[in-house]
């Protein structure tokens, strides 16, 4: 086949592949969404998934994100590796391997519309557990690990909402930000590997999902550097709340009924 046969079978491919409207709205929800991931390790999806799902559906949304994601967080995995407390991480990744197949089958098998709701109910949810500054202040335990693990997994596989759990868990005690940020990015590597087997064995890898990871790859990566360049460089107070206000506005706007606002 000539080169000019290849470029014009992709193009094809691109457009037959990519949704027909919202794809320059997610280019930079993405780019938002990133800055968040960079900097706290976590809160992309509670930015893009509620947004993205109004524009193109919680089915498509949610393997888009953990495929541009785990490809972009690559380079966040051997810092974290050697900061995180591996055993905490893994044993709270085991709990996760029950809860990610079961938020999998519900992101495959529910009403795209009840799902969406159900994002839209567990987004503000979970912001709110973070705004009321809740953690769990007792020492961490093998059995509420896991048990958190569970939680997180089930989040994750529904809709990749698994950060918030994991963060109000791990923020109680005595560990310093950076090394729950590291315990978080390793966290998500490792269940980022169960989603992947969970996701193809329900069919939600489908053609679009890969024509939207390389559209919106390059975005999130951006936002994702500039988010770690600001987590040396902010206050994390400051950011914080920067972060609550886009999650709680992302959660509003994704609501389905408020769809056309950005499409």
């Amino acid at each position: 086949m000539s080169l000019d046969a290849l470029l014009a079978d992709t193009g094809a491919w691109f457009t037959t592949a990519l949704p027909d409207h919202g794809v320059l709205s997610l280019i930079v929800i993405a780019f938002i969404a990133g800055l968040a991931r960079g900097f706290s390790g976590f809160g992309a999806a509670l930015i893009f998934i509620p947004l993205g799902g109004a524009i193109i559906g919680p089915k498509l949304i949610s393997p888009a994100l953990l495929v541009i994601d785990g490809l972009a967080t690559l380079g966040m995995i051997p810092p974290a590796w050697r900061s995180a407390n591996r055993r905490e991480v893994f044993t709270m990744a085991a709990g996760a391997i029950l809860g990610v197949p079961a938020g999998t089958a519900a992101l495959a098998l529910m009403d795209p519309l009840t799902l969406r709701w159900a994002i839209t109910a567990v987004a503000i949810c979970l912001l709110a557990l973070l705004v009321s500054g809740w953690r769990y202040h007792g020492e961490p335990r093998a059995p509420l690990t896991s048990m958190t693990g569970l939680i997180a997994g089930l989040f994750s596989g529904a809709a990749q909402l698994g950060g918030p759990p994991v963060v109000a868990y791990w923020l109680g005690g005595t560990t310093g930000f950076a090394r729950v940020r590291a315990n978080v990015v390793l966290y998500f590597a490792v269940s980022t590997c169960f989603s992947v087997v969970s996701y193809y064995f329900g069919d939600l890898f489908v053609p679009a999902v890969f024509a939207l990871t390389v559209v919106i790859l390059p975005s999130y990566a951006a936002g994702l550097y500039g988010g770690s360049l600001l987590f040396g460089l902010a206050k994390e107070s400051t950011f914080r709340l920067i972060c609550y206000l886009l999650i709680g506005a992302s959660a509003v706007m994704g609501m389905p009924a408020l769809d056309g606002i950005l499409r």
